[in-house]
């Protein structure tokens, strides 16, 4: 083991890199941690505790306000981070994948301090759970941000719907051979192993960067006769160049794996899909977050994912995110297929 950090002691040690900091952003970031833990215990047993599968209402497979299957464990991890993060005094109010709209958090209701806190999270509970079945990894995905708004009346969507630079935190937990939770407060991007026996996420990974030279491109080759232009000429250039192509369907896993091995992650607009599967806001900024940290890239369209400015908090994108070498070729193949048109 790499230091003897847990997770809780490193973000606390952290807080001096912050001029008047509170340790507020701490307590939310190792509540996080908490919530993980539970999630991570769930998808050990799942196949032993009834929990794979399709999630049934009345009868029916259920869906999430996205349209999307909704599996057992989709449902649970859910319930479990929203419920962790409204206990959390620091929270004012939640964005999930997996539900319509914001959850309001009204610490006066519940006797626990006055009004709404101060921070609000976007998440993805458990992206990729359709791999859930056959073992595959999964992860989750959080943004976190500070508001705008009076910390005396609900969170808007105006508090969600800010640019990834503007984001304090951003993170995911990796639920594979060993589970994993990575998050960057602005200095730099750390990973922590879970350690089941004791209990605890250690440093295992301090100050994660792209590798010099990249390995692996990640696409759903299924998408590529009809993504945008450009896409199918960069990938041609990554077989030639003796890249791998190594993709799992999970975002996480894909997006850790080219950070630990050097690499680029690719799910371009299509014919059918111009503006992507991918959510702005619960999956593509905190990633990009992330990159910039740990030495990358991550564009949307054409532009710097950091600097876009959402609409609204189901908003779908492109995603193109890894070594910035490899983010600038591919944008040079976008912008030659243009201009050929």
């Amino acid at each position: 083991m790499i230091g003897a950090n847990t997770l809780q002691e490193f973000v606390v040690a952290r807080q001096a890199e912050f001029a008047g900091a509170t340790g507020d952003l701490s307590r939310l970031l190792t509540d996080i941690g908490t919530a993980a833990k539970m999630v991570n215990r769930h998808i050990n047993r799942a196949g032993l505790s009834g929990i794979l599968g399709a999630q049934q209402h009345n009868g029916k497979g259920s869906t999430n306000v996205q349209g999307e299957a909704q599996q057992k464990l989709d449902v649970y991890a859910d319930d479990t981070f929203t419920r962790v993060l409204q206990s959390c005094l620091k929270v004012g109010g939640v964005v999930s994948e997996e539900q319509p709209g914001i959850i309001h958090v009204d610490h006066s209701k519940r006797g626990q301090g006055r009004g709404y806190g101060k921070y609000v999270v976007c998440i993805d509970p458990l992206d990729g759970s359709s791999n859930i079945d056959v073992n595959i990894s999964v992860g989750t995905i959080f943004g976190i941000h500070k508001r705008r708004s009076p910390l005396t009346e609900p969170a808007t969507p105006e508090d969600f719907l800010q640019p990834a630079k503007d984001l304090v935190a951003a993170g995911y937990v990796l639920y594979g051979s060993s589970t994993m939770m990575v998050y960057s407060t602005g200095c730099g991007v750390n990973g922590f192993t879970y350690d089941p026996s004791i209990g605890e996420f250690f440093l295992s990974h301090p100050d994660m960067k792209f590798p010099e030279k990249s390995k692996v491109y990640s696409m759903n080759d299924a998408n590529l006769d009809t993504a945008v232009s450009g896409v199918r000429n960069y990938i041609e250039s990554c077989r030639h160049r003796g890249m791998t192509a190594r993709y799992t369907g999970a975002l996480v896993a894909d997006f850790h794996r080219n950070l630990i091995q050097g690499g680029i992650y690719l799910y371009p607009g299509t014919d059918a899909k111009p503006e992507g599967k991918l959510r702005m806001l619960y999956e593509a900024q905190p990633l990009a977050f992330l990159a910039n940290q740990a030495g990358g890239s991550t564009r949307c369209h054409n532009h710097d994912l950091l600097h876009v400015q959402p609409t609204s908090l189901h908003q779908r994108t492109p995603l193109f995110t890894g070594h910035a070498a490899e983010i600038e070729q591919l944008v040079a193949q976008m912008h030659s297929a243009v201009e050929v048109r």
